[in-house]
């Protein structure tokens, strides 16, 4: 029998370079997630590899490696920068006999951490479930024991079928409340199309400052930080254009790449808010390196909950970061696709605003004068 060992606040990471072209972003990304975790980073084990070994993920040089980091740190946490097989997982703690997670888990934490809404604990409850019916299928060997039916278990039910039957109950009535919820935001929806008031969602990569941008749109005090994951409960509020035209602005949870498929399903209910949308305004942290590829993740995510024909203008934010000017750009049918502002400072605003009203114009087929190009 093996019992999974504890935890602490330190932790070593472990990020594998198979040649991938991002593989310093991710390594640095995985940074910011454990810190946003709140964990102490003890240090950082790399090393290239060819493939995935089957037992431990990373070779056994490169575990025996991990095991001296362990106890030269003092560290009792490792976090892998990779998803993990539950095998994986049981040898890596045998071996190392402290607790082991992937990036799939730390997401899960962050999440469980920064939820506070009702409905955001109840979709990441949904989502570690989730998570955890994976585990459950040969994975802690403790699950597989035999234990007498008294009560819940029927003649012969093992601890691994009696959990699993637990947790699918919990599982229905997770999604039963949920989609009672998601009803309930659907009446919104429909009230607001009625009265034919356009609905704007911002979107984009984690920590791109979208929630910044909707508090300096619509003067409200949405929770911003500067780290991953700061918004998870999706805020709306109906803003009025200068040219007094009415829409309702949705802040949602940002991306990231790898988005845990359980998370993308269980906030699926959250996310109805991009899909029905009218407008996505898609925010770019303008001064990263890696902003195409993030571009790419976020869009890869609309695709998979279905908002990937839903118009687009995507926002360059943190331009008082690099000293670029605010500026608009348009495409070749004279479409406004890009604003470049800064939500902080908030420079380039009125631009958005602009476009928005633009927009909204041009979906009401009302005259309005079009803010300059760049």
């Amino acid at each position: 029998m093996f019992e999974r060992p504890g935890s602490g606040s330190q932790a070593v990471l472990v990020s594998l370079d198979f040649g991938a072209p991002d593989f310093a972003e991710s390594t640095e990304e995985l940074v910011q997630l454990a810190v946003s975790a709140r964990i102490a980073i003890a240090g950082v084990l790399q090393g290239p590899r060819a493939r995935p070994d089957p037992a431990y993920f990373a070779g056994t040089g490169k575990v025996e490696e991990l095991a001296a980091l362990l106890a030269y740190t003092g560290a009792r946490l490792v976090i892998f920068n990779h998803e993990l097989s539950p095998g994986q997982e049981r040898n890596l703690e045998k071996r190392l006999a402290c607790r082991v997670v992937d990036r799939v888990s730390l997401i899960l934490d962050i999440f469980a951490q920064r939820a506070h809404s009702h409905e955001g604990k109840l979709q990441v409850e949904l989502a570690q479930l989730e998570h955890l019916a994976t585990r459950l299928v040969r994975g802690w060997t403790h699950l597989e024991r035999q234990k007498g039916g008294i009560g819940l278990r029927g003649p012969g039910e093992t601890q691994l079928e009696t959990d699993r039957r637990l947790l699918a109950k919990r599982v229905k009535l997770l999604k039963d409340k949920l989609a009672r919820l998601a009803s309930r935001r659907e009446v919104q929806r429909r009230a607001r199309r009625r009265a034919s008031v356009l609905s704007v969602s911002l979107v984009g990569y984690t920590n791109a400052g979208k929630t910044t941008l909707f508090n300096a749109l619509t003067r409200a005090h949405a929770y911003a930080a500067d780290q991953l994951f700061a918004t998870l409960d999706t805020t709306t509020r109906r803003v009025f254009l200068p040219g007094g035209a009415p829409l309702v602005v949705s802040d949602t949870v940002g991306f990231i790449r790898r988005l845990p498929h359980t998370l993308v399903a269980a906030f699926r209910a959250t996310l109805e808010e991009a899909v029905q949308a009218d407008l996505l305004l898609h925010v770019v942290d303008a001064g990263s390196t890696t902003r195409d590829a993030q571009i790419a993740a976020v869009n890869s995510v609309l695709a998979e909950i279905g908002a990937e024909r839903i118009p687009q203008i995507l926002i360059y934010n943190k331009i008082d970061l690099n000293g670029v000017a605010p500026r608009i750009e348009r495409d070749e049918y004279g479409k406004i696709s890009a604003i470049w502002i800064s939500a902080q400072t908030g420079s380039g605003l009125d631009l958005t605003r602009a476009a928005l009203e633009e927009y909204a114009a041009a979906a009401c087929r009302f005259p309005v004068a079009r803010p300059a190009a760049a």
